[in-house]
């Protein structure tokens, strides 16, 4: 059936988490069960002193190595999260000096009997804790691969709390994968279709073939003989400043950060490692983080006003169908359109670090989408109400109210042009972006095609080792040929 509950996971986000660690007399498999202590997300070991996940851990020596002055643009409390931690460097930091971090605790020895035993106590507790969380989602099952879902009631509550499990580096079967997996930062890769659910919905149409100046556009439009809504521009204000502020909040990177990194491309060594990877364990690496990035996506849709108010099985739908879309479209932010490069792994890399994937046309095409999106040149607040707009599309399969949905999509849709409008943008550039839509439907379904194609070669890599998140949103036979509890 329809693992909807999968896409409803996502929309709790919890702070779940697992560590892994290399401390004496303590297994791997046994600590990781500890999230990072700064940020909630999946730790990786004990670094400079801390059990953190390798992001904090990298953004704690880079501080370290440029003895960086940070500053904070609000109270210098703000909350440190897996989706807020790249937010504001100065609190990040402050809380990774507060709960211990430090450059010298690598030159210490082994743990004092002390420090194992209150390990040890702590990992217990996770892992009680865990063992009881799998007991309610599984009574009676032994270690499922991955729980089935259905359009119920609370579907995207269950969803959403799974969604927030599998954040970054999970693996279906809950263990941890290796480091390059753990490593992999994927904001550009696309993922597998969405599932039965939303096929002909994301299928490429003809459009803009509608007189400029019009009003109407072909992913807006009613079609139920509904008169356009009056918006006032108060409204309209408040409704761009909500949506802008969503984005904000849940972007994976700061802008500015990503360029002040366009100078770090890799290396040729580098680029040839990864095209040197086996092919399915590079698809494995983009298939977790994209995952990554969608949880950042449905964070932000939830943010946005009217979307908590649609009924479950239409924010699923939307979710399902559009996350991906919505990842294309804030990968513009990470792209260098003079190198052709995109931020990947901690630098910017090129199509042939791709090479591998076996998908060269698709990852062209990824490419061309991110440069030409890139050479508009949209502010963040015009990239946050194309999103939603995109995010919001009236006509996709399976909504059960398709009305409402289309007068929030048709409120976003004047939110945008009064942001243009404000930007003093050029004339026409609405439907250019409005156009963008067929291309973002084209390359997902050409990713449904590399994927399937994918999946009759390596069916037993796909269930099991893709994350089972990244399988509920996007692949359409999964879990259909898996057996449905109840």
């Amino acid at each position: 059936g329809v693992d909807a509950a999968s896409v409803a996971a996502v929309i709790k986000l919890g702070t779940a988490g697992r560590a892994g660690s290399s401390a004496s007399l303590m297994c791997v498999s046994q600590i990781e069960i500890i999230p990072c202590k700064i940020c909630g997300d999946k730790s990786s070991g004990i670094h400079y002193g801390v059990i953190t996940c390798e992001g904090c851990k990298g953004f704690f020596r880079r501080s370290q190595q440029s003895n960086a002055a940070y500053s904070c643009p609000r109270q210098k409390n703000c909350l440190i999260d897996r989706t807020s931690r790249n937010r504001c460097q100065h609190c990040r930091l402050q809380k990774c000096l507060a709960v211990g971090m430090s450059r010298d605790a690598v030159k210490f020895g082994r743990m004092s009997k002390k420090q194992r035993d209150s390990l040890y106590a702590e990992v217990q507790k996770h892992r009680l804790q865990q063992q009881q969380r799998d007991h309610q989602q599984q009574p009676g099952e032994a270690e499922p691969l991955t729980p089935s879902y259905g359009l119920s009631a609370n579907g995207l509550t269950e969803l959403h709390e799974d969604l927030s499990g599998y954040m970054d580096g999970h693996t279906p079967d809950g263990s941890k994968p290796d480091s390059a997996v753990s490593s992999f930062y994927l904001d550009i890769q696309p993922s597998p279709d969405q599932s039965g659910l939303d096929i002909n919905g994301i299928k490429p149409e003809p459009i803009c073939d509608f007189a400029p100046g019009s009003g109407f556009f072909p992913y807006c439009s009613f079609t139920n003989g509904e008169a356009s809504p009056t918006v006032s521009m108060a409204e309209l204000e408040h409704l761009a400043q909500n949506i802008s502020k969503s984005h904000m909040e849940t972007c994976q990177y700061l802008r500015e950060e990503l360029q002040q990194m366009t100078w770090q491309a890799f290396l040729q060594e580098e680029v040839e490692s990864y095209q040197s990877k086996p092919r399915e364990v590079m698809w494995q690496l983009c298939a977790i983080k994209i995952t990554e990035a969608i949880q950042y996506v449905v964070e932000f849709a939830k943010r946005i006003d009217g979307f908590m108010e649609l009924c479950q099985n239409d924010q699923i739908v939307l979710l399902k169908a559009g996350s991906l879309e919505v990842v294309f479209v804030r990968m513009c932010r990470a792209f260098d359109s003079q190198n052709n490069t995109v931020y990947f792994d901690g630098k910017y890399a090129g199509p042939d670090v791709f090479k591998s994937l076996g998908c060269d046309d698709l990852i062209s095409s990824v490419f061309e989408f991110g440069k030409n999106l890139c050479s508009m040149h949209l502010s963040e607040d015009e990239i946050a109400l194309f999103s939603a707009f995109v995010l919001m599309s009236a006509d996709r399969s399976w909504l059960q109210e398709k009305v409402k949905v289309e007068k929030l999509q048709q409120k976003i849709q004047l939110a945008l042009q009064h942001v243009l409008q404000k930007n003093h943008r050029e004339d026409g550039i609405l439907t250019k972006l409005i156009c963008k839509v067929s291309t973002l439907r084209a390359l997902c379904s050409r990713h449904t095609e590399k994927l399937t194609a994918f999946k009759a070669i390596y069916p037993d890599i796909v269930r099991a080792h893709f994350p089972p998140l990244y399988k509920e949103l996007f692949g359409s036979d999964f879990e259909q040929s898996m057996p449905v509890d109840g």
